[in-house]
């Protein structure tokens, strides 16, 4: 890292989603994926662990799926604490025959799959740090694989304990952007927030906050100068970036304005759009 990374203790906060329809969310998120309820109103359903928020959803009828060509959400990455919940989650999505697809990154194992209204979900363990591999160029290695399901299904033993739904430790580990041009994302993502970039790959580049696998992929597979996410239609209304102290938020505060980039502040933190007005929200750990 340099002197003008992001602080290193950066991590990822609460992601709020578009969805067109409260009780097909909740017959996908709270009843096959294990989500606990936390608060519910007629237009919006806070979801986590018993007692942690990880995803929020804006419920407004009538909004389209999410466009696969725009610009914004390409997934939101659910990191669980162990294989063994990874485990119960393949069982669950197999024995409704949902469909999902599998990859082993060699930093983690991860399933990925699209909720109802298209917004894509990755659901995902970290492999410890001590098995991540990294380059003499600073990079990380990541590939993509198949996963072994078989040997992720065999860490549900008779002694297992039983599957209680989302556990406690659930995070967003990393957000995964579609973006229009790859130059602008890195001038944006690294050269003013200051993540650190630890991956290239074909048409995508990842960064991240304090030696972490990635905080932020950014592709352009899909949405190479496309369009912006719709209004009308599902997909990301915001994610949280969590600074760990307010003297580490008063420096991207900084960062930004000799940028000359546009901030919304806010008592909880500042809010800022990239250069394809997905939002970013910045606020101080609790």
């Amino acid at each position: 890292m340099t002197p003008q990374s992001i602080d290193a203790a950066t991590t990822l906060g609460v992601t709020t989603l578009r969805v067109a329809d409260a009780g097909r969310s909740l017959a996908f998120y709270r009843d096959l994926l294990g989500f606990h309820v936390l608060e519910q109103t007629a237009s919006t359903i806070v979801l986590g662990s018993p007692n942690q928020v990880v995803l929020r959803l804006e419920v407004e009828a009538g909004l389209k799926r999410h466009p696969s060509n725009v610009t914004g959400l390409y997934h939101a990455a659910i990191l669980l604490p162990t294989r063994l919940d990874l485990a119960y989650m393949v069982q669950r999505l197999i024995a409704v025959r949902y469909r999902f697809g599998a990859s082993d990154h060699a930093v983690s194992e991860a399933l990925y799959l699209d909720d109802p209204d298209g917004n894509g979900l990755e659901i995902y363990r970290d492999r410890s740090r001590s098995e991540w591999r990294w380059g003499s160029n600073g990079e990380v290695h990541m590939v993509t694989e198949s996963l072994d399901l078989y040997g992720v299904l065999a860490e549900i033993t008779p002694n297992a304990p039983a599957w209680a739904g989302i556990p406690a430790g659930t995070t967003i580990g990393h957000m995964h952007l579609q973006v229009g041009n790859l130059r602008q994302a890195e001038e944006f993502y690294h050269g003013v927030l200051g993540f650190d970039i630890v991956a290239h790959y074909p048409g995508a580049l990842f960064v991240s906050a304090g030696g972490y696998h990635h905080h932020l992929g950014l592709n352009v597979w899909q949405s190479q100068n496309g369009p912006q996410q719709p209004n009308d239609a599902a997909g990301l209304a915001h994610f949280e970036i969590v600074m760990p102290n307010q003297a580490a938020l008063d420096s991207v505060r900084q960062r930004l304005a000799a940028a000359d980039v546009a901030v919304q502040e806010q008592a909880s933190g500042l809010v800022v759009l990239d250069p394809w007005q997905t939002e970013l929200r910045f606020i101080v750990a609790a």
